[in-house]
């Protein structure tokens, strides 16, 4: 079966991207990475035959793989050509999914400098109105 895989991964790796790296997954699949376009497309046994899971996502910064965002079992049978367009409606799928945008942690959404979040340093104090001093207690003093 993996030579089945890596013989169409390596067919559908020359149509879609003119730029790719085609390699062995851990689970037995080919992963298909196209680092220009920063997405990647891997084909892995299903377990029924001339059958392939296809998956695709993103790279992320520093070239990890960002989970799949979309898969769907093919048939090896078919065409490279038909192969191609669904790898290429999977791939668009993933271009339309918006990343949304991480959630400010804390009161300030700022990082101390021991890297947690909490009090600003006199720095990022300035310009602010400080708070007003508290009336003397009543009473003998000390």
């Amino acid at each position: 079966m993996y030579t089945q895989l890596r013989e169409t991964a390596q067919e559908l790796a020359g149509v879609l991207w003119r730029e790719h790296t085609v390699y062995r997954e851990r689970g037995g699949g080919v992963v298909i990475r196209g680092e220009h376009v920063r997405r990647w497309i891997s084909l892995g046994p299903t377990g029924g035959k001339d059958q392939a899971l296809l998956r695709a996502g993103r790279l992320l910064d520093g070239g990890t793989t960002a989970p799949a965002r979309t898969e769907v079992v093919v048939d090896l049978t078919a065409g490279t050509t038909e192969l191609a367009a669904v790898c290429r409606r999977l791939l668009a799928d993933v271009a339309a999914v918006v990343e949304p945008a991480p959630a400010p942690s804390g009161r300030s959404g700022r990082m101390g400098a021991s890297g947690k979040p909490g009090r600003q340093s006199a720095q990022g104090k300035q310009g602010r109105p400080g708070r007003t001093a508290r009336a003397a207690r009543p009473g003998p003093a000390p």
